[in-house]
């Protein structure tokens, strides 16, 4: 067996064990499992397609939809990450929905930093009940409740978690501390000891019949006497010490338990301080993030959708609409390594073939009337192509019919001096009024 058939198992190995997971609902499990499939071999698709469904399902749509375009380009024909894709488009606004709930999730990151956790109760409250597979947002409410002892809360949205991903280890340890504040660890304690606490009567034991003997007269007086005695014997010198024994000994329980409670408590506390340390960088990282992934029409996650986009007018072989895409695209927020070598490939096919196109859409909006589509298209050809003297002629052209006579000087003087050769340099003479 050679290095690569090696690499190839190992990646199916890891595949089929996320699959397995993923069939258990244990979805963050399965997600680290098809993370390792992809280092062996970033093409095997099928585990990045099932990446994207595991994203989709745990409320992270962004996640889904990068894997999901990912696939498509490493396997372009007989890929159901097409179907997913199209899919999500088919429903109206739902990019723009999945958009909407990551701001409002920010927004309740700011809340809670800001020390207005009602805010942000109520904020991630309006998030679950749109998106109830939300799993980042059933967390945070949860840590909230926590941090206000509201624990029967933080237990329902901990609940909903494990529901949904049952093998949650963020979640799985706020449910443990939270048992531990309700007393619902204990009561579980003491089912499973109470399960193996019956004995069973062996062979050898005896059950002692009760014995009768009829006494009268001074007997009965003398018995009674000395019964009193030994009652009085016994509580003084057994009962009494045994009985103090024993409230010691419960007294010493209770306090090591009280003690072992406490000092849980503590680490407790200071694993919740870490954690929220921990999520203070993280919104700090998600302002960051996600201000440029959702802001507007030009984030992170609109210039996704657009490569899709032209993508598939690729596919369709409009390119027409695909340069029109491609222009008003912001190539710099596409910051994913394996969508940044498609691009590349765009860019370079747009270099060669993108410049005739714009100049037939230039001349198309100039006959209409569209006089700022047609600069917009003629700007964009001299992106590509800054040496064409009829494009640049064209430009003066209209900035003359629109009546800004010093842009166009300025133009028609770049003609006259830079193309002096050409048969526009002498129209450009005429037109300036030489």
């Amino acid at each position: 067996m050679d290095y690569m058939q090696k690499i190839q198992y190992a990646a199916n190995g890891f595949y089929n064990h996320g699959l397995e997971l993923a069939r258990e609902r244990d979805l963050s499990g399965a997600a680290e499992c098809l993370k390792r499939a992809l280092q062996f071999n970033k093409y095997h698709t099928d585990a990045r397609n099932l990446l994207g469904l595991i994203f989709y399902e745990m409320g992270e749509t962004s996640d889904a939809l990068v894997q999901w375009v990912i696939s498509i380009n490493l396997q372009p024909e007989d890929n159901l990450a097409d179907r997913y894709l199209d899919k999500v488009q088919r429903k109206p606004g739902q990019l723009e929905h999945a958009s909407n709930l990551i701001r409002k999730y920010n927004q309740a990151l700011i809340h809670a930093q800001n020390g207005s956790d009602d805010l942000a109760v109520l904020q991630l409250k309006r998030i679950v009940e749109e998106k109830p597979n939300f799993v980042k947002a059933h967390l945070l409410l949860a840590l909230l409740y926590i941090a206000h002892e509201d624990f029967t809360k933080a237990g329902k949205s901990l609940y909903k978690v494990l529901q949904i991903d049952k093998n949650n280890r963020r979640a799985e340890r706020y449910m443990e501390y939270v048992k531990s504040r309700t007393g619902k660890a204990d009561v579980e304690k003491r089912k499973l000891k109470n399960a193996f606490s019956h004995r069973e009567m062996e062979d050898n034991d005896v059950i002692l019949p009760p014995t009768y003997k009829e006494n009268t007269g001074w007997q009965s007086i003398i018995n009674i006497a000395i019964g009193l005695a030994l009652g009085v014997v016994v509580v003084l010198f057994m009962i009494l010490p045994a009985r103090d024994r024993s409230l010691n000994y419960q007294h010493n329980q209770e306090m090591r338990i009280y003690a072992d409670k406490l000092n849980l408590a503590n680490q407790e506390a200071d694993r919740l301080r870490a954690e929220a340390e921990q999520f203070e960088e993280e919104r700090a990282k998600a302002e960051e993030d996600l201000e440029s992934l959702i802001g507007d029409s030009g984030s992170t996650l609109s210039q996704y959708q657009t490569m899709v986009e032209i993508l598939q007018a690729y596919r369709k072989e409009d390119f027409p609409a695909a340069v029109k895409l491609y222009i008003d695209m912001d190539k710099a927020k596409i910051t994913d390594e394996n969508m940044v070598n498609i691009l590349t490939e765009i860019e370079t096919d747009m270099a060669a073939n993108a410049p005739a196109v714009l100049e037939t859409l230039a001349a198309e909006s100039n006959a209409a009337g569209d006089y700022d589509m047609a600069l917009k298209y003629y700007e964009e050809y001299m992106e590509f192509d800054d040496r064409n003297p009829q494009i640049i002629f064209n430009m003066a052209m209209i900035y003359k019919n629109k009546g800004d006579e010093e842009t166009s000087d300025q133009l028609f003087g770049q003609v006259i001096m830079n193309f002096e050769d050409a048969e526009l340099a002498a129209k450009a003479k005429e037109e300036r009024g030489y």
